[in-house]
């Protein structure tokens, strides 16, 4: 771009505060959600403290671009790149809530430390610690001046040398006279262009994915409608996050509200199953590789500026519908219960959860028996989970899928394929015998043998009651069968405490009862009650009840003090439980 088409300016950190108190700075459809962590937005403002360099803010002259909300730009000023760096001082100079990638509004509050000079994120010991000045917008808002700040401060840190401390919270506010560079295009500059600047800056920092530039290409491509495109889906993961966002987005974006695509995620207001909560990328991944049957998003970034882009965006449109439609999501997700998964805190293989959507919309295309469907669908899902499938090259394993999911054979034999060569005796009787020799409560296998439990309906470990399904409703504590305390005093190192095979969903009000009781202790402890009808924990006082609650939950007979032993031998129940489960799916 030649020089004659953007000019370089020096403003000060109060100009662009102003800015943004008078709304002078928008943020056009083509930015992203802040993404910026707590710590950089410390980083950043530590740096301006330093006088170090902090970048450049790019904006542009136009009052015709869509921006973030739906509404035409009417201000002098469209923010095209420095929208973390804008958005870090909001937060952190003006005291100002953003709206972070979740969606959720988030409050950023960084402290500074006078004596020291140093900043931090602020937490609660630091609120207590009258050493820190925990909030620093107070000093930029403050109504009763600096020098009484100053004096507040000091009444606080009896001794502190008060010239020096003034000199230094001084310092901090002097912030608003440090420099900024904006880089202002000219006003003549098309989007297309506006486009290329904004994803060419950022091949540092927090980078652009495809999604990310495919988000600011469908921004910018108002003659094929692609920003309403790009509305669909920043709206629909929005209300998916939040649904009572619905009628702030009615009243702020009236326009799209009267769209296709809006009145076809109404049913998000009253939506509550927040199990699967798709990003903005998962919805791209599965509206493309459903309709073009390809895994890979940057062929859709060169799709969209080819001779065909008026068809290829027909064609995402029509996508984005059937992902959005009620019955289709809502079934999707009934399916993903149906298998056990219950919980968002369970579906973190992402990939494998977007190739199951992407199977079902497949197969509701090629008119498949529902009842076929949702048994395919339950065992790709779990199949891609036990395998790892998506683990090594997602997307060129995703594009081979989704062509093979919509061949002539059919997507249930190219499943069956997978499973013979995947899921062998092999697999279970020695390779996935070893990937459960692991830890942690959130392993992706660990998820699945919950899943098991709760189709099958089994109790919570040690209760009468309370299914492993109720659990996740209410109160529940992941306990350690081997509580770590008994563990340290056997000697296991640390890293073995968390063994997967080490780990039950219970009550928490049991867990407590139990603590640090080694498990020979408390196991004896519940046969004698079932013997004596005075159940010490969880209420269980039948021996074959209490020998099924155990059963459940994969504990070998006759539990001795040998930790390794127990784990092998809980390792292989555990494999057996979860093929049982799939091959019910």
């Amino acid at each position: 771009m030649p020089n004659s088409r953007y000019s370089l300016h020096q403003y000060s950190v109060d100009t662009l505060l102003n800015w943004i108190r008078t709304e002078e700075i928008v943020i056009p459809e083509i930015q992203r959600p802040f993404v910026w962590s707590s710590n950089k937005v410390r980083d950043f403002i530590d740096s301006l403290y330093h006088g170090y360099p902090v970048g450049y803010l790019i904006t542009w002259p136009k009052s015709d671009v869509s921006l973030r909300g739906g509404e035409s730009s009417t201000r002098e000023r469209v923010l095209i790149d420095g929208q973390q760096r804008t958005m870090a001082l909001r937060a952190a100079l003006l005291g100002k809530e953003v709206l972070t990638k979740k969606y959720k509004a988030q409050q950023i509050q960084i402290a500074f430390h006078p004596s020291k000079e140093s900043f931090a994120v602020t937490t609660n010991a630091i609120r207590n610690d009258p050493e820190w000045i925990a909030d620093i917008s107070t000093v930029f808002n403050s109504n009763s001046g600096l020098l009484r700040l100053v004096d507040e401060y000091c009444e606080r840190n009896d001794g502190v040398n008060r010239y020096e401390m003034g000199e230094r919270i001084g310092r901090l506010y002097e912030i608003r006279n440090n420099s900024l560079g904006v880089i202002e295009l000219d006003a003549d500059i098309d989007i297309d262009t506006v486009v290329e600047v904004f994803v060419r800056i950022n091949g540092t920092g927090v980078r652009l994915s495809a999604a990310d530039f495919i988000m600011s290409k469908l921004a910018a491509s108002e003659q094929y409608n692609g920003h309403l495109l790009r509305q669909s889906i920043d709206y629909f993961c929005h209300l998916a996050t939040i649904p009572t966002a619905y009628e702030h987005l009615v009243s702020t974006d009236s326009t799209f509200a009267a769209t296709d695509y809006f009145r076809a995620m109404e049913w998000l207001k009253n939506w509550s199953d927040n199990i699967y909560v798709p990003a903005y990328t998962d919805m791209l991944r599965v509206v493309f590789a459903s309709e073009f049957k390809r895994g890979n998003l940057s062929n859709l970034v060169d799709s969209l500026s080819g001779d065909s882009a008026a068809k290829i965006f027909h064609r995402l449109g029509n996508s984005i519908l059937n992902y959005i439609n009620e019955t289709n999501f809502k079934r999707f997700v009934m399916i993903l219960r149906s298998a056990g998964f219950v919980d968002a805190s369970m579906l973190t293989a992402r990939n494998a959860v977007n190739s199951a959507y992407i199977l079902f919309l497949i197969l509701r295309t090629q008119d498949v028996d529902a009842g076929q469907i949702e048994r395919l669908v339950r065992r790709w899902f779990v199949m891609s989970v036990l395998t790892e499938r998506y683990s090594g090259e997602p997307q060129a394993t995703l594009s081979e899928d989704v062509r093979n999911m919509s061949a002539e054979e059919g997507a249930e034999a190219y499943l069956d394929g997978l499973e013979r060569a995947g899921l062998s005796d092999a697999f279970w009787n020695e390779e996935f015998l070893q990937k459960l020799n692991t830890s942690g409560s959130k392993n992706v296998y660990f998820n699945v043998f919950l899943a098991s439990q709760i189709k099958a309906n089994d109790k919570g470990f040690l209760s009468r009651d309370i299914t492993v399904r109720d659990l996740f409703a209410g109160q529940r504590d992941i306990h350690h069968i081997f509580p770590k305390n008994h563990l340290l005093g056997l000697g296991v190192v640390q890293n073995q405490h968390n063994q997967l095979a080490n780990l039950v969903a219970m009550q928490k009000e049991i867990n407590i009862a139990i603590g640090d009781t080694a498990p020979t202790t408390y196991f004896s402890a519940l046969q004698t009650g079932c013997r004596e009808g005075n159940p010490p924990y969880g209420g269980i006082d039948n021996s074959d009840e209490l020998q099924a609650n155990l059963d459940s939950h994969c504990i070998p007979a006759g539990i001795s003090e040998d930790y390794n032993e127990f784990l092998k031998e809980r390792r292989k129940l555990m494999v057996a439980k979860i093929r049982d489960y799939y091959l019910s799916l």
